[in-house]
């Protein structure tokens, strides 16, 4: 099939420079002073300190947090500030995105990400805590860094390269660092698709490594820590599976073997028990602290928890008042610390030894309602889905989030750019379609592959509902729920009075050939093979674009996206220009698939905001 904007996937041609430069202009003169009006409401909510990352160690609480405009890693007891994203922008003269951090037990040596322009591959620095020096800075960036005393292990992903073995990229190999020596110590032979996790037991043992191919297939293997050629395959699954962690000789794992609704085993000599057995919901995640196994379900894409013993009795149940998700942070066999988020709450740092106990939080002021509702998909499913509004108000205006896909559940979060929108009567709505984990694996598998209409038809059965019940109504979606809306898009586009694409895959039978997109064939299908081509022709949103009535769309991407290439973006814009669409691009020249520093997101947001009030109508 002739591609006609294929030069688009060429970011240098003068051609594509320029029409990025004519559109954003375009999307500039449509959109005119309004976020200058809105930009201050943002940026105070998106300046909220938001911890997003903590690590237990005998020095204290290690934590990555967002405030003001800054990404620090810090300790949480003293205030001490140890990495500073403002003070990297002034020694590299360039936008910093603080990506993720480590530290050893000891809290003497600390490893961090950062990348520059919010590209997914960034550089390492490994910081010797006692003296302040940098012991190495890597590039591009390590990942999944385990310390021990004499090294540390580490996954580097090869996105243009061949591997050691011989294998093309894009793929994963896990390697042990002593001194200036490194040696690969597992992945041969591992094509794309395949990813590592290696965890270390609370003991400090034992290594854990969990292998997966796509999202679905996993085999654990267990081996003494410091000796990686003695690690062995204890488990494999054809569903997700991953270590929760060793006690008295004891392998205790999480699988969604069964009805796919996740449970915990236990393995021992060989020996198979299953210790906590399917619930009606999920079961999210677990960890075990002071002898009992704390665990997190999820009702209706809500957290729960339950705690346990180690054979698997139920001791105690906790909820929480408004809807939320509720996840481990870490774990060092004492305590847990606990990332608390909802829809107005950015984050609360609870910490879990016997009983559950508030560290830290911060939440927005002001009176809101959170409701939950369902609505019926076109084979019969019930699709659940949240609405945030102000208390008291009756809103005709919703802004619907959705995703659908990548076992990758919509929980209740806190997004910056939309209090002010709830602020001035609007009502923000996040749906819960098939191809997530809310409802456990087999949720998530009737909408990937050739099951992937289920979630359009999902996402536009609250869409319906909605206008039913008299709201106009924008559509979002980002990354994956890019694919979603511009699916929708050309499907429906009765169904919206706005649409907004950030990010985006959108041509289903390029995506594999652009950048790192042959990682998500497991999850879509391969566009080489006839019978899957058949079905990803059928919805790509790039090949179905025709001549309809559009409803003002706007198409957002960054130009350091390296994950999902831009092209996506720019060559589904070009066509629905083709056909007289109402459509606007937005190309961020500072930002990537991950991020950008805080000022560019914030203006990136601002944006996004203005387009939804300007075209809604909102006051």
């Amino acid at each position: 099939m002739e591609d006609p904007y294929l030069w688009m996937e060429n970011l240098n041609d003068e051609r594509v420079l320029k029409f990025i430069e004519e559109e954003n202009k375009r999307f500039r003169e449509f959109i005119e002073d309004l976020p200058e009006k809105l930009i201050d409401d943002v940026r105070k909510y998106y300046y909220l300190p938001n911890i997003w990352e903590a690590q237990i160690t005998k020095r204290g609480t290690f934590v990555k947090i967002n405030e003001a405009g800054r990404q620090l890693i810090k300790l949480l007891e003293t205030g001490e500030i140890i990495v500073d994203s403002k003070k990297l922008e002034e020694e590299l003269g360039d936008e910093i995105l603080l990506q993720g951090f480590t530290v050893d037990r000891d809290g003497k040596r600390l490893a961090y990400n950062f990348s520059i322009g919010g590209a997914d591959e960034g550089i390492t620095r490994i910081v010797n805590l006692e003296t302040g020096e940098i012991i190495e800075e890597i590039k591009p960036s390590l990942w999944n860094i385990v310390f021990l005393d004499d090294g540390y292990y580490f996954a580097r992903f090869y996105r243009k390269e061949k591997t050691p073995d011989g294998i093309s990229a894009p793929a994963e190999r896990i390697f042990l660092k002593k001194g200036e020596d490194e040696v690969m110590v597992s992945g041969e032979g591992f094509g794309s698709g395949y990813f590592m996790n290696l965890h270390k037991s609370t003991d400090g043992k034992w290594a854990m490594l969990t292998v997966t191919f796509g999202w679905n297939k996993a085999d654990i293997y267990l081996g003494p820590i410091d000796e990686p050629e003695k690690w062995r395959k204890v488990y494999s699954s054809d569903v997700p599976a991953h270590p929760i962690d060793v006690i008295n000789g004891k392998l205790y794992i999480y699988t969604r073997k069964g009805r796919g609704l996740g449970k915990v085993i236990a393995i021992e000599n060989g020996k198979v028990e299953e210790i906590i057995p399917e619930d009606e919901f999920p079961l999210e995640w677990a960890v075990i602290v002071n002898d009992k196994i704390l665990a997190g379900y999820l009702v209706h894409a809500s957290s729960k928890l339950k705690v346990f013993t180690l054979e698997g009795e139920l001791i105690d149940g906790i909820s929480f008042k408004m809807p939320a998700q509720v996840y481990p942070l870490d774990n060092d066999g004492e305590q847990v610390l606990l990332r608390y988020e909802s829809f107005t709450v950015p984050y609360r740092l609870y910490r879990f030894r016997d009983r559950l106990e508030l560290i830290d939080e911060i939440k927005v002021e002001g009176e809101f309602e959170v409701s939950e509702d369902f609505a019926t998909s076109k084979d019969g499913t019930r699709v659940h889905y949240f609405m945030v509004k102000k208390k008291g108000t009756k809103s005709d205006k919703a802004w619907v989030f959705g995703y659908g896909g990548f076992n990758i559940a919509l929980l209740p979060r806190f997004v910056p750019q939309v209090i002010p929108f709830i602020e001035r009567g609007g009502t923000f709505v996040m749906t819960n379609l098939r191809g997530g984990s809310e409802y456990g694996e087999e949720w998530h598998r009737q909408g990937m592959r050739e099951n992937k209409q289920n979630v359009f038809d999902d996402f536009i059965a609250v869409l319906e509902k909605l206008k039913r019940e008299g709201y106009k109504v924008a559509a979002w979606g980002r990354s994956n729920g890019g694919l979603l809306v511009s699916a929708v898009l050309v499907q429906r586009p009765d169904v919206m009075d706005a649409a907004l694409i950030g990010y985006p895959v959108i041509d289903m039978l390029r995506f594999h050939k652009l950048y790192i997109g042959s990682v998500w064939i497991p999850e879509y299908g391969n566009p080489d093979e006839p019978k899957d081509r058949k079905f990803l022709l059928k919805y790509s949103p790039y090949h179905n674009v025709k001549p309809q009535k559009y409803p003002p769309t706007l198409i957002y991407t960054g130009l350091h996206d390296d994950r999902v290439h831009p092209a996506h973006a720019l060559k589904f814009a070009k066509k629905l220009k083709d056909v007289g669409a109402p459509v606007y691009l937005r190309v961020e020249t500072k930002s990537g698939h991950m991020g950008a520093s805080p000022e560019t997101r914030i203006k990136e947001l601002a944006d996004l905001l203005a387009f939804v009030i300007k075209v809604l109508g909102v006051d």
